[in-house]
């Protein structure tokens, strides 16, 4: 049964309540642990174990809202209590990591003859906990076990400090235009867009950003150069000394200081390399494993890469333009989509109406894993959230909030984040799961409603999907329910898997619906859609290897010294694979977020490993049919309801019969298979 519970009351949460409370909350839980280990009652998962997970899950439960806040609504406030929270809460996980008896504690449970009779879950959470011990710095002692407490903390104020400065540098920089003759060939509803953001800041014109609702549609469609490139320049140097806002967000110190001491980390606890601890909790085998994956497929989508080039480079040609920039390629590329295939993004977009494509989603997958989704009424943060909670059987099992659209300190991308986690609470009862969806949609305007071109009708299906495994999660141990446990190789699965219901023609026209008459996505249009797919797959290939081949050899390396050593391995790993270099002041890696500030260090890789996966457990619908109710509930079954509770190389191949291999993938982009049905990370 599951437990009554409220949701968090946003408007009650106050900034400035938030560092005395997290001293406090952490002083009883150093005072909790202490008593566990204090007490002489026989070891056991109810007298050890269990009590953990309480006390871990209250401290996730009062980090979770704050956490989300700073990224959704971030000011001066709420920036200044995350800055406050986290360093001590790093240095509590730190000093729970080289708790010394408590993992004597642990380790003796895992020994123990009651083990052995444990459920696989808790198993599995006991041996999580004691790696993670192991990561920690357990064994450290003495000034050893002072530095790596000294570098956990220094790489937390590190990477929130990157953030924030990405966070600044993007909403720091503005471009006003006064006439509209000067963006000619950029959408009307974007026009709109961004004279309202001129509007709003007091001013007359149109006011350009470096969000991607008013980048993006400005590099795609405004017909004058200059204005791309000044925009494209502003957008590639954020937060480095390039910036024409200058060095004050410098992103460039921060990487070589938080390389350094990730390198010095890795030492201390015995490893080669930060790639290799970072390998450590995932399931690719070794750092070799890894390149090899990312080379091979590198080798199968150059040469497709380098034809679309050319196809591209002949075009602009016959265009005027013989030289193609950087801040040339997604305007010809949108021209080119656009000859070739009469359908462009800004297109389809009145097809796209966020409520017709949420309506869509909610039956998929309603349909594929036995849900209903209903709107529900929940204290929220802003007018634009929503909270939802998904049904079977008339219980509701899990809830989630929605958060789509762009607006000033919000933080840019689309993610899904853990609200609370599912667990068995000490009444037998079970904690329900909830999550956070966040977006950045271009918002609605007085006239029409948000309006989502096909990639970010990807994008929702993608974060959707990310939320489904971690609210369908069965298992009842907080420490590998949901996304909690899973190698972090395989957490992208269950969010690509999802996205290839966009491209079902028999999917689509639930998905699709003009905002002013309802018509579905016209057969013309979306056979222009279908066959545009795989438009430059090969270049996308090679753009996202790039990126995951600078990350995994940045974190191979032992003694990065300076800001220039960051610089020459992207400029080398571009010369390996990239079909077109980009102009030497690029610095995207100053703004590289996933890898700096987020979970993705030495683990970039894992978004292409992951979609080898999702392929290819994907190609088992297009055998039985990709509304197959059988297969779905399947796929629920085996790889969303297991969260982390059993290693996901072995739940895929038990759903697929088999070890995953790259040809799905191949296929599914348009490039031929060379490999030789090569399975995927070399047979793992």
């Amino acid at each position: 049964m599951y437990a009554e519970q409220s949701l968090p009351e946003f408007s009650q949460l106050r900034p400035a309540d938030y560092p005395a409370q997290c001293e406090e909350l952490l002083n009883r839980s150093r005072a909790d642990v202490a008593g566990l280990l204090a007490s002489d009652t026989p070891l056991s998962w109810q007298s050890l174990m269990q009590p953990l997970e309480e006390i871990n899950d209250r401290i996730e439960q009062f980090w979770a809202p704050l956490s989300h806040l700073h990224a959704v609504i971030s000011g001066d406030a709420w920036r200044d209590a995350y800055n406050k929270c986290l360093p001590l809460l790093t240095a509590y996980s730190s000093e729970m990591g080289q708790n010394r008896p408590l993992y004597e504690r642990v380790k003796a449970l895992s020994e123990s003859d009651e083990f052995q009779q444990l459920p696989f879950a808790r198993q599995k959470a006991v041996e999580n906990m004691l790696r993670d011990f192991t990561l920690s710095g357990v064994a450290l002692d003495g000034d050893e076990a002072t530095r790596f407490s000294e570098i956990q903390q220094r790489l937390s104020e590190l990477s929130t400090a990157y953030s924030n400065h990405v966070l600044d540098a993007t909403d720091g920089w503005e471009k006003f235009v006064a006439d509209a003759e000067s963006l000619a060939g950029v959408p009307e509803s974007v026009l709109d867009n961004l004279a309202a953001a001129a509007t709003a800041a007091g001013q007359k014109g149109y006011r350009l950003s470096l969000d991607i609702p008013s980048y993006l549609p400005v590099m795609q469609y405004c017909d004058n150069r200059e204005i791309r490139r000044e925009l494209y320049e502003a957008y590639v140097t954020r937060a480095s000394a390039q910036s024409p806002s200058g060095a004050q967000w410098d992103n460039g110190p921060l990487m070589v200081e938080i390389l350094q001491l990730r390198a010095e980390q890795a030492r201390l606890l015995g490893f080669g390399s930060y790639a290799e601890k970072s390998l450590a909790s995932k399931m690719a085998p070794s750092c070799d494993a890894v390149l090899d994956f990312l080379s091979e497929l590198a080798a199968a989508s150059k040469p497709v890469a380098e034809q679309e080039l050319i196809a591209l480079q002949t075009f602009a040609a016959e265009q005027g333009q013989h030289e193609l920039e950087a801040w040339d390629l997604p305007y010809f590329s949108e021209k080119l989509r656009e000859a070739r295939y009469a359908v462009s993004q800004e297109e389809l977009r009145p097809y796209f109406p966020v409520e017709r494509v949420l309506e869509g989603l909610f039956k998929v997958t309603g349909e594929l894993f036995d849900l209903d989704i209903v709107e529900q009424e929940a204290p929220l943060w802003h007018d634009d959230a929503q909270c939802f909670a998904l049904r079977r059987g008339g219980d509701t099992i899990a809830e989630f909030y929605l958060d789509l659209y762009a607006r000033a300190n919000k933080r840019g991308g689309a993610w899904m984040a853990d609200c609370r986690g599912r667990r068995m609470l000490g009444d037998g009862n079970v904690q329900r799961p909830v999550a956070f969806l966040v977006c950045n949609f271009t918002p609605p305007s007085a006239d029409r409603p948000s309006l989502l071109t096909h990639n970010e009708v990807t994008t929702l299906f993608h974060e959707f999907g990310h939320g489904l495994h971690h609210m369908l999660s069965q298992i009842d141990c907080l420490a590998v329910s949901g996304i909690n446990g899973v190698a972090w190789d395989a957490v992208e699965l269950p969010s690509q898997f999802l996205e290839n219901w966009c491209w079902e023609k028999s999917v689509i026209p639930d998905i699709s619906g003009h905002y002013q008459t309802g018509e579905p996505l016209p057969e013309a249009l979306l056979e222009k859609l279908l066959a545009a797919k795989n438009f430059q797959s090969g270049m996308q290939m090679l753009r996202q290897i790039e990126f995951a081949l600078f990350d995994f050899r940045l974190h191979m390396q032992a003694d990065i010294a300076s800001e220039s050593q960051i610089d020459a391995l992207m400029a080398e790993v571009r010369d390996q694979v990239a079909v077109l270099r980009p102009p030497a002041f690029n610095r995207f890696q100053n703004s590289f977020s996933h890898i700096f500030a987020g979970g993705y260090a030495a683990g970039y890789y894992s978004y292409k490993w992951a979609e080898v996966l999702s392929a290819d457990a994907f190609s088992l619908f297009e055998e039985r049919g990709v509304m197959d109710r059988d297969t779905g509930l399947r796929f629920r079954k085996v790889i969303l309801e297991q969260g982390g509770a059993r290693d996901a190389a072995l739940l895929f191949t038990e759903f697929r019969g088999r070890e995953p291999a790259n040809d799905a993938l191949l296929r599914h982009s348009g490039i031929a298979v060379n490999t030789g049905g090569a399975t995927h990370g070399n047979g793992v």
